[in-house]
């Protein structure tokens, strides 16, 4: 199955669609990092789904936007809450550290 995955810049907005996996991560890397600082979001409204090297993609550029007001993150793609859980990130893929034990 051709990878669909596309990235676009609208402003200062990420705009991410199709399925976002490995495949798509090889090929989308590039562009994603290419002017990041002038990045606050992501826009994932238009994905179909998400594959754990998505999610690292996703994770890396989320941690590196510049701190503004509001959402980093914008949409939920099928997939994404589930690998979020299993790999212990926030919905806005911060990583949550277990709580320490008394």
């Amino acid at each position: 199955m051709p990878n669909n995955a596309q990235l676009t810049r609208d402003g200062d907005t990420l705009r991410f669609s199709g399925v976002i996996d490995r495949a798509a991560v090889i090929a989308l890397w590039p562009t994603a990092r290419r002017g990041l600082a002038q990045i606050r979001q992501l826009d994932l409204h238009a994905v179909q789904g998400v594959d754990s090297a998505g999610l690292a993609l996703l994770a890396e550029l989320a941690g590196q936007l510049r701190p503004a007001a509001g959402e980093r993150l914008c949409g939920t793609p099928p997939g994404l809450a589930e690998l979020c859980a299993a790999y212990r990130l926030s919905p806005t893929l911060d990583f949550n550290a277990p709580a320490a034990a008394s």
